[in-house]
């Protein structure tokens, strides 16, 4: 009986403030998009083996479930959607680099101000670790129908890749047509689930 009572009381409790819980699974996608040829066309992909470690799976607010979250990037297995292009920029980008692996972190979340009846926007501040160089990336996001989306833009040279950057140009020169493109759009997405919001108790 007392945990029946228990359990009315939160929901009352948390309707009253007009708040939700939101809830997160243990698992994120990661994409990328690289662009070649002076007309600057995008190539996309995305890694296969992500291990998101969340700091936790429920939690009042976006802060609360996502900041201090970490992601760790195995950058040997990736899907570009043609398999010869996938050997290409293993071979010739990321066994460049000095690790098979990237790193990121959330280090910080602010919302934008609400707009009624529009997805919920705002800014990540990500801390992305590659070729042993850490930077802090701003991302926007997106937040509507319980799929949370960022994205941001990386340059290849600020992790003092040049000579990976180098070695696929060189690889693709004529697919490129002789350009390759620093910098490149990543992204992550995640399913956020909003429960128990806006819950009414009705007194009798």
């Amino acid at each position: 009986m007392k945990k029946i009572l228990l359990s009315l009381a939160t929901l009352y409790t948390v309707g009253q403030a007009g708040g939700c819980l939101l809830v997160q699974p243990n698992s994120m996608n990661v994409d990328w998009k690289a662009y070649k040829t002076l007309g600057k066309i995008g190539v996309g992909g995305k890694f296969t083996a992500v291990n998101y470690t969340p700091t936790a799976l429920e939690g009042k607010d976006f802060a609360s479930i996502l900041v201090g979250s970490k992601v760790d990037i195995d950058t040997q297995k990736i899907d570009s959607g043609n398999s010869g292009r996938d050997e290409t920029l293993v071979k010739f980008f990321f066994d460049k680099m000095s690790s098979g692996s990237i790193q990121a972190t959330i280090k910080d979340i602010k919302a934008d101000k609400r707009i009624k009846d529009k997805p919920r926007t705002g800014t990540v501040q990500v801390m992305i670790t590659m070729n042993q160089k850490s930077l802090i990336i701003p991302m926007k996001y997106s937040y509507a129908d319980s799929k949370f989306r960022a994205d941001g833009t990386i340059d290849i040279l600020d992790f003092d890749a040049k000579s990976a950057l180098t070695s696929i140009s060189k690889s693709c020169y004529d697919l490129h047509k002789g350009k390759t493109w620093s910098d490149v759009s990543i992204g992550f997405e995640t399913t956020i689930t909003a429960t128990l919001c806006d819950v009414k108790i009705e007194k009798k």
